[in-house]
């Protein structure tokens, strides 16, 4: 066991001293980006005034015979373009795959000082953590990295549910964690075929009633359960949870739907695999200008936090100014790059 000394001590020669708390960044949506597609790779510069983050994704959904050519497209967009305060991130192939040590070689040999985060996919345990810890840290040291890249756990194992804790506070590395839905419901053995969202077969039903009468029935939500997990994890470690794809591009509703209860539940943002999802996150990710302006209330009647007050017929004390302050503080980030929500959080 690492004693806490050493916790935030570089795991390499020369390699950049571990970050002691995150950087204030706005991550509403992570969008995710094909760079194998040349004609993809060519609306970057104009996404990144629209996304807080761009994904490269190196992974799933790259096919076997282009994964070399992704890698080489994302090295290729990243060296391109300027992403300013936009999060430039890639997801990398798993640790078990026989393209990831190349992944990691050549993007931090050629981007390092460029790239912010690696997407871990499939992450079993805080081993997996360790062993990229180490192996970012001797390829920065060898490059001169000049900031540590962060790193990002996607949960979609069982063994992963299991071991979220130590997981997420396994390295001064970490940034958060995404739900990965489809890979975990296999993992599970869950019987539905469906990318994230509810589904139909999955209900509560009401009491019969002695007349017979039609029973009420409610949809319920498959991933609660993780995503609850997921963000107490988090919060305990001060890394950020995230909700990962919807891949029902067809029903904005149920996608605006699901990533509202994740925000609600406490998560950063959520993963946009295509256009219409940029602008769901952005409006859900972003708090409700009249929660501001009644969270402003109450941190302007309470400056220091203490006491209790009545604003507007409702008692407010210490618990109520501290979920204020999460607001007022969201806000304040979105309201830094959004200037129609800064006029609208009065900000």
């Amino acid at each position: 066991m690492k004693l806490p000394r050493d916790f935030f001590k570089p795991l390499a020669i020369g390699a950049p001293a571990p970050l002691r708390e995150l950087p204030v960044r706005l991550e509403r949506m992570i969008h995710f980006v094909p760079p194998h597609m040349e004609k993809v790779r060519a609306k970057v510069p104009d996404l990144i005034a629209k996304v807080d983050v761009v994904l490269g994704n190196l992974e799933d959904a790259i096919p076997i015979e282009a994964k070399e050519a992704a890698r080489r497209g994302f090295i290729e967009m990243a060296k391109a373009s300027d992403f300013g305060s936009t999060g430039l991130w890639t997801r990398i192939n798993a640790l078990n795959s026989p393209w990831v040590l190349d992944d990691l070689f050549e993007i931090v040999r050629e981007v390092g000082d460029k790239l912010d985060v690696v997407m871990l996919p499939k992450v079993e345990g805080p081993w997996d953590i360790h062993y990229l810890d180490q192996l970012l840290a001797q390829l920065e040291a060898r490059h001169q990295v000049r900031k540590p890249i962060l790193i990002h756990a996607i949960l979609e194992t069982a063994e992963g549910v299991k071991n979220v804790e130590a997981i997420a506070a396994a390295s001064p590395r970490m940034h958060g964690m995404s739900l990965g839905p489809a890979d975990l419901a296999a993992s599970r053995a869950m019987k539905t075929t469906r990318v994230g969202g509810g589904h139909p077969d999955y209900r509560v039903l009401a009491d019969a009633t002695e007349a017979g009468s039609a029973r009420a029935s409610a949809q319920q939500d498959l991933w609660h359960y993780t995503v609850a997990k997921m963000v107490d994890a988090c919060a305990s470690a001060g890394i950020k949870p995230f909700y990962g794809p919807f891949g029902d591009f067809s029903d904005e509703a149920a996608c605006e739907a699901q990533f509202r209860n994740a925000f609600l539940m406490g998560c950063a943002g959520a993963w946009s695999l295509h256009p219409t999802q940029i602008d769901i996150a952005k409006k859900v990710f972003s708090p409700d200008p009249g929660e501001v302006r009644f969270a402003k209330k109450i941190l302007d009647a309470m400056p220091d936090g203490s006491g209790a007050v009545m604003i507007d017929g409702k008692m407010q004390d210490d618990a109520t100014w501290k979920q204020a302050k999460v607001i007022v503080d969201l806000a304040r980030i979105v309201a830094a790059k959004d200037p129609k929500l800064a006029a609208e959080y009065g900000l």
